[in-house]
C-alpha cells in the first residue's frame, strides 16, 4: 500500500520541482543573439522582478535624445505550432515593437532611421512556451499532492504561458553595444495543455518590458 502511493508521489514531486526551476533563465537557455553574456548580472527592478542585465560604465543615456527601434524577431527562428500559431508569433513581435515605441516615445524622439545622438534597440524573442504550474502550498498535503499529479499527467492542470527576451542596446553611429538585457516572464495562466496561446496572454508582459526600458532610460541607464 505504502509503495503504491509513494511512487506517484515521487513522480509528482519531480514534476513540481521541474516547474519551479523553470522560472529563471539559465546560461543553457541563452540563444546566441547577444555577442557577450559573460558580464550579465542579476538586478532587481523597482517592481520586484529580476532580470539579467549589463550596461557600459561609460553609458550616459541622457546623451541620447533619439531612439531607433529595429523590428523585433524570433531568434533562433521559431516554427509555428498548434499551440503557438503564426498569427500569435507575428502579433507578439509587432506588439513588442509598438509597446517599445509607445513607452520610449514618452522620453525620446522615435526615429525611422539611425543617426547621431540615437540609441538602437535590437530585441529578440527567444522562446514562447507553456509550462505546468508549480504546486500551491495546500497541494503539498499527501492526498492533494497525488490528485495534482493525476491532473498533471492527464493534461488538465493549469499551465503558465512563458516568454523570454534578449535585448541589445547600441550606439546607432558606431554600433557599440552599450547595454544588454535578458529576462523571462510569465504571462496569463492557461487552462490546460491544449489551449492555444494568443497575444492577449503576453500583452501585460510586453507592456511591462517596454515600461521598464523607459524607466531605465529615465534613470540614466542604470
Amino acid at each position: 500500500m505504502g509503495r503504491s502511493i509513494s511512487l506517484p508521489l515521487l513522480a509528482t514531486l519531480s514534476i513540481s520541482l521541474t516547474a519551479c526551476a523553470s522560472k529563471t533563465i539559465t546560461p543553457e537557455e541563452y540563444s546566441g543573439f547577444l555577442h557577450d553574456y559573460s558580464q550579465l548580472t542579476e538586478k532587481k527592478l523597482p517592481s520586484g522582478k529580476k532580470v539579467l542585465t549589463w550596461a557600459s560604465p561609460t553609458l550616459h543615456a541622457h546623451h541620447y535624445t533619439r531612439v531607433y527601434i529595429e523590428p523585433s524577431l524570433f531568434y533562433p527562428e521559431v516554427l509555428p505550432t498548434e499551440r503557438a500559431p503564426q498569427s500569435t508569433l507575428s502579433a507578439v513581435t509587432h506588439y513588442y515593437d509598438t509597446a517599445l515605441k509607445h513607452e520610449l516615445g514618452k522620453v525620446m524622439t522615435v526615429v525611422e532611421t539611425p543617426g547621431p545622438d540615437t540609441l538602437t534597440i535590437r530585441s529578440s524573442i527567444i522562446s514562447v512556451a507553456a509550462r505546468t504550474q508549480s504546486l500551491r502550498f495546500y497541494e503539498w498535503l499527501p492526498v492533494t499532492l497525488l490528485a495534482a499529479g493525476v491532473s498533471t499527467a492527464t493534461g488538465i492542470r493549469d499551465q503558465d504561458s512563458e516568454i523570454t527576451t534578449e535585448v541589445a542596446v547600441l550606439d546607432a553611429v558606431d554600433q557599440d553595444v552599450v547595454a544588454q538585457i535578458v529576462r523571462k516572464e510569465t504571462g496569463r495562466p492557461l487552462e490546460n495543455d491544449k489551449q492555444v496561446m494568443t497575444l492577449d496572454d503576453f500583452k501585460p508582459v510586453l507592456d511591462g518590458w517596454a515600461f521598464d526600458m523607459r524607466q531605465a532610460y529615465s534613470s540614466g541607464g542604470n
